[in-house]
């Protein structure tokens, strides 16, 4: 098959009739039907994605590489902001921004065994996990509903001398209050965490200007499952304006280490075996010198290939689920004595992850979602609905020194027990939107 030609003419050959498999077999689009299974969420994709993807594994480097430092960059211009670490997932992401909290270079700031951090119980567990995981105490508080993000009114009540941080989703895509979160934060010497996983391209007017969620905080992660609003199968991102955080944010993703060199380089400092570190012999080499109990985190360079073909696709991504966010509310909205409609907070542009609804007083939440899982449209709950909840808290459940609850968690009750969301993603028509609206009409007059 390759007779006569050098290796560039056959990798052009190779991807050129990958292209063509991908448009033949992958992307037909067939027409909707009614009871066709509407999922929440799906990969949407094409020949970009597939051919980067290939070319990677031609070359097979199977680490990080030329498609990770790419993706990195391309991510911060994207966004507006300075430092991206690709990761291997979303959780990932979060336990590598909380625990670039607890390095000793952060000095007093540095977040210790027994402080504590305001989060909220209606979460996704993977942004709880690890402040419980690195020793630290969670501050539960309530949510608001129709934002279904953390209540600010209750920032100050949940505030002790042991606070350090404030570690919080944007829940479906819904920016929370980040003026009063960033002040409160400000105000009280306090780290902020931006969990960004569900919401990437949302915006929140601040400081004179729209600025994207996960960038007005100190630190914040994406996740790239193929759910969400990207995807690189799996893999996340922590970005950060901070350079020192980026710094350790690096050294924890790649084992703790202390060189900077990438993957496959030596000695770009021109210090490899002059140097004294710890109590390590002098001119120990610095490859292997570790400033910090790390992990590995890393992504493969396959994984940003599909990711740097995806960014390239994001804006209109996120246009399109606006559209269809849109869509369902507007079809939706003369049931608001049945159910809560969900509601943006107010100076935010929502990139959003999911269309919530919480049924009012007298509507089963169950009987609802049962009929329409029946005709043929997946729902979600609000991830944990009360991660106090859960299993995972019998062992320390009313322990309060592994966590705390600032009054009552009634509303985050009330999303648990009458909270569902369908899907907005990109892949779906106005025919599939109009058909979900159809069903949860349905599903709300019987």
């Amino acid at each position: 098959m390759f007779e006569g030609m050098n290796e560039k003419q056959a990798r052009e050959y190779i991807l050129s009739a990958v292209g063509e498999y991908c448009d033949t077999y992958h992307n037909v689009q067939k027409p909707f039907s009614e009871g066709q299974r509407i999922n929440y969420a799906a990969r949407v994709y094409d020949r970009d994605e597939m051919i980067n993807l290939s070319d990677s594994a031609l070359k097979f480097w199977l680490t990080s590489g030329e498609y990770t430092d790419g993706f990195e960059k391309s991510f911060c211009g994207l966004f507006g902001v300075k430092h991206c670490a690709f990761v291997n997932s979303g959780s990932s992401a979060n336990l590598l921004a909380f625990a670039a909290l607890t390095s000793p270079l952060l000095g007093e700031r540095a977040v210790k065994k027994g402080d504590e951090v305001i989060t909220v119980a209606a979460a996704f567990p993977t942004t709880v996990a690890p402040i419980i995981q690195l020793g630290a105490v969670p501050v539960f508080i309530d949510i608001t509903v129709p934002q279904y993000n953390l209540d600010v009114s209750r920032l100050e009540a949940a505030l002790s001398e042991r606070t350090k941080a404030v570690f919080a989703a944007h829940t479906l895509g819904n920016p929370f209050n980040l003026e009063a979160v960033r002040d409160f934060c400000d105000a009280h010497g306090l780290w902020l965490v931006e969990d960004n996983c569900d919401a990437l391209g949302s915006r929140y007017f601040i400081d004179g200007g729209y600025k994207y969620t996960g960038t007005v905080g100190d630190i914040g992660t994406s996740s790239f499952y193929p759910p969400h609003h990207m995807t690189t199968g799996e893999g996340g991102a922590v970005y950060t304006n901070n350079p020192l955080l980026s710094k350790i944010i690096r050294s924890m993703r790649d084992w703790g280490r202390d060189c900077v060199c990438p993957s496959g380089c030596d000695n770009l400092c021109g210090h490899r075996f002059d140097r004294q570190y710890g109590e390590l012999p002098l001119g120990y080499d610095h490859k292997y010198v570790y400033s910090h109990f790390g992990f590995n985190l890393k992504a493969t360079d396959m994984q940003a290939a599909v990711g740097c073909a995806q960014l390239g696709k994001i804006m209109g991504f996120i246009e399109k689920r606006k559209h269809n966010f849109s869509v369902l509310y507007d079809g939706l909205k003369d049931f608001s004595d049945k159910i809560i409609m969900p509601e943006p907070c107010k100076n935010s542009d929502p990139s959003w992850f999911g269309f919530l609804i919480t049924c009012r007083e007298g509507i089963d939440r169950n009987a609802v979602v049962r009929y329409l899982e029946e005709k043929g449209v997946q729902t979600r709950m609000l991830f944990a609905g009360n991660i106090l909840r859960h299993p995972c808290f019998d062992a320390i459940r009313g322990d309060k020194s592994a966590y705390r609850v600032v009054g009552g968690l009634e509303n985050t009750d009330t999303v648990m027990n009458s909270s569902f969301w369908i899907g907005v993603y990109p892949g779906m028509t106005d025919e599939m939107t109009g058909y979900m609206i159809k069903c949860i009409k349905e599903a709300l007059k019987d």
